[in-house]
């Protein structure tokens, strides 16, 4: 994983970064057309699931289905006594970093809530409950008191002087916590709406284990909020990485809505109304969401409590986060004027910024379509959408949705998948050391630090092993991607990019069986 400080959100000053890239030619992957249709998404949902057992880390279950992987971080936590074996490490790397990781467990249980039956249609429910519990078995695990929790695992300095497996590692396993002295409440909150979100999932299934990660959940949200801080300020290690630009409020209020969700409490409502000025709920109007950028998300989980018209104590102020969540869905559409609109590619994806920009594309698919629901569940097909350049219907969200979707896919002007293992051309060469590195099962040799580097980074050929699910950073403005595994900018695949996808490749998948049959 490169530097994490260099993925700016639109509170920070760009930077320039110039970097000469290539059209992906026939040599880099093979064939493939532009819109190659129609997709196939039932494989495209099930490719996005074995991307989660490739990035596990830990003890290996029986019937782990990705068999290039073996164990690892076995001793995690071992130095500081406390049990930190598991979770996932969160792209090309071997560090676990606890926001990006809660942040993609949060957005799978997102997923599992939204399309459940059409997860289960495609007969792939008990792999995301697999992928989700994979991440909030390690965070009850992290929270080992009230008001302390594990927040890393590694550092990134120390682990990018090295090329190696997981199963290799050499490099320090220093754990890293936030506690009532050293608070982190952006962490903290992004863990309670993880937990709180996964509740919701296991409820049916499992009632217990989702009363375990509720407790967990609430406890940790009193955490963030009496003990507040950015996270990256108590533990600096985090900061090069995953800085928090946005500050702790958005993930307050973010965990705040998912707790009022999964509980009921009029509490937590009360608590999102209460600080939704001061948090930067209904004054920040935002063209993006993010691993570190929560507001559209809160925003539109706000506007669900509006739309459902249970509380009408608080209409005015929903009104208001209404209206910050129509400002984002708006600049997806292109209709907001001189308020600010996503850019588009010529080729159509939307365009953030050139570091992993395929998160921004992934994660505007999932609320875009979401939001659609929302509104059709409202009984508002009409226009309903209030934007500068004119109203916009639930359908251009739906349509626009799938249009990143299949741009991912393959319905691009280079007619690559960025969905890694789907189709014919797909990225052969990802910034990933495991799958750059020939499987320990079939060499068991120990490879060094910088034995890595000098035999397997530097190699021209496609990487031995193909992490099927990952989604890459992907291309640039001008629809250009380079394939190579020292371009991480766009090689590099991370945990949170495919996780909004699952819920997306269902619900396409669904709506697909369902127009074959009409």
């Amino acid at each position: 994983m490169a530097t994490r400080i260099k993925i700016l959100t639109s509170l920070a000053i760009c930077a320039a970064l110039v970097l000469v890239l290539l059209p992906f030619t026939a040599a880099d992957g093979g064939g493939g057309a532009k819109g190659a249709a129609p997709f196939d998404y039932k494989k495209a949902l099930h490719s996005s699931l074995l991307y989660f057992e490739a990035q596990r880390s830990g003890h290996l279950p029986h019937n782990q289905r990705v068999k290039w992987r073996g164990h690892s971080g076995l001793a995690d936590g071992l130095q500081q006594g406390v049990d930190l074996v598991g979770g996932y490490y969160d792209a090309g790397d071997n560090v676990k970093f606890g926001l990006p990781m809660a942040f993609t467990v949060t957005m799978l249980s997102w997923s599992a809530m939204e399309f459940a039956d059409d997860i289960a249609a495609a007969g792939e429910w008990r792999h995301v409950l697999e992928a989700i519990k994979w991440g909030t078995d390690y965070f009850v695990k992290a929270h080992t008191e009230p008001y302390v929790l594990w927040a890393e695992v590694g550092d990134g300095d120390t682990d990018h002087y090295c090329w190696q497996r997981p199963e290799d590692m050499t490099t320090s396993r220093q754990a890293y916590k936030v506690d009532s002295d050293n608070p982190g409440s952006d962490l903290v909150g992004e863990t309670a709406a993880a937990l709180a979100a996964a509740s919701m999932v296991f409820r049916r299934s499992n009632p217990h284990y989702a009363q375990v990660l509720l407790h967990h959940a609430e406890q940790l949200f009193e955490f963030g909020d009496k003990y507040r801080g950015k996270y990256d300020s108590s533990i600096g290690e985090a900061y090069s990485y995953y800085a928090s630009v946005s500050g702790y409020g958005d993930e307050m209020l973010w965990a705040a809505l998912w707790l009022h969700r999964a509980t009921g409490k009029a509490s937590y409502l009360d608590y999102a109304v209460d600080m939704a000025d001061e948090f930067g709920g209904t004054t920040w109007a935002i063209t993006e969401f993010s691993w570190d950028v929560k507001y559209a998300g809160l925003q539109i989980l706000a506007t669900k409590v509006l739309l459902e018209g249970k509380h009408p104590e608080h209409k005015a102020t929903l009104e208001k986060y209404k209206a910050k969540a129509e400002h984002y869905l708006c600049a997806c559409l292109n209709k907001n004027g001189d308020a600010g609109n996503v850019n588009r590619t010529a080729g159509g994806m939307l365009f953030v910024r050139q570091w992993n920009n395929m998160q921004y594309v992934t994660n505007a698919a999932f609320l875009l379509t979401v939001y659609s629901r929302y509104l059709t569940s409202a009984g508002q097909e009409l226009p309903v959408l209030q934007c500068p350049d004119g109203p916009g219907h639930a359908d251009e969200l739906r349509a626009l949705g799938r249009a990143q979707t299949d741009y991912v896919l393959g319905a691009n002007p280079a007619g690559v998948s960025y969905l890694v293992g789907y189709g014919q051309r797909f990225p052969r060469r990802m910034h990933h050391r495991g799958a750059s590195i020939v499987s320990h099962r079939g060499d068991g040799r120990f490879i060094g630090c910088m034995q890595g580097y000098d035999n397997w980074f530097l190699r021209r050929g496609s990487n031995p092993n193909v992490v099927v699910g990952a989604i890459v950073g992907g291309p640039d403005h001008l629809d250009r991607f380079r394939d190579r595994r020292d371009n991480y900018m766009q090689t590099e695949a991370c945990t949170y990019n495919t996780a909004p996808m699952v819920g997306i490749f269902a619900h396409l998948h669904g709506e697909t069986a369902i127009t074959e049959k009409s």
